[in-house]
């Protein structure tokens, strides 16, 4: 997969396990995302295909880089 077709998988993903927002967006914890088995098998490396929707304005979270157990109550947004 290339990096445009990993970040609209991660966009399906957070709208599958996230909550819908009255604004339109979703929002997951780092955890939820990072310990779902469905993702795991899709991303090889979540954490970069995160950074390259936050690059892209896909979704937003506060930090530069998420790591498992430290992070996983860090909330994404994904932008409606």
């Amino acid at each position: 997969m290339n990096v445009e077709e990993e970040v609209e998988q991660l966009k399906e993903e957070i709208k599958r396990l996230g909550q819908l927002q009255p604004d339109g967006s979703y929002k997951v914890t780092f955890g939820v995302l990072f310990n779902d088995d469905k993702c795991a098998n899709i991303f090889e490396a979540l954490v970069g295909t995160l950074r390259a929707a936050k690059k892209r304005k896909v979704v937003s979270y506060n930090g530069e880089l998420l790591l498992q157990g430290v992070h996983d109550n860090v909330e994404i947004t994904l932008k409606s």
